[in-house]
């Protein structure tokens, strides 16, 4: 399959969509549109933890991704984690959201854990990565963990 490149984004702005799309603009996939799916890593991929994405193809495009997001519109800090545990087959992505990074990089690992016993799979490579955006309560906060999948591809 390739690579899934993890990537990362937080930003403040007078709305919630805008937060968004700051965050998005942030982790370097603003320009695409976005299409979710479960998380299962397929068997034959690479997960990388890249920060911010690279160009992936043509504004507009299709991108899959697993995504953790927070926003809040109050005081405080949004936390947004991903983990991604992988093995001798396929691995899994667990994500979990809220105010506390600590919190959430908990739920996550232990997301993991329950994944794979539930799959019965020895995954022993594991990483967690839990973006946060500081609130001032103006406007809106947002963090975002996603993992992308390839690259863009057309939706026409």
């Amino acid at each position: 399959m390739g690579i899934i490149r993890v990537v990362t984004g937080a930003a403040g702005a007078p709305t919630k969509m805008a937060s968004y799309d700051a965050a998005l603009a942030d982790a370097g996939i603003h320009n695409y549109n976005l299409v979710t799916v479960s998380s299962v890593v397929p068997t034959d991929a690479t997960v990388e933890f890249v920060g911010t994405a690279p160009d992936l193809g043509p504004a507009g495009e299709r991108l899959t991704v697993v995504e953790a997001r927070a926003t809040i519109s109050e005081v405080g800090r949004a936390a947004a984690g991903l983990g991604w545990a992988t093995g001798p087959g396929p691995g899994l992505f667990y994500e979990a959201t809220g105010t506390d990074a600590d919190s959430v990089r908990s739920r996550v690992e232990a997301g993991l854990d329950a994944g794979a016993d539930l799959r019965e799979w020895t995954l022993d490579e594991r990483r967690v990565e839990v973006t946060t955006a500081d609130h001032d309560g103006e406007g809106f906060a947002t963090a975002l963990t996603v993992a992308v999948y390839g690259e863009s591809d057309p939706i026409l």
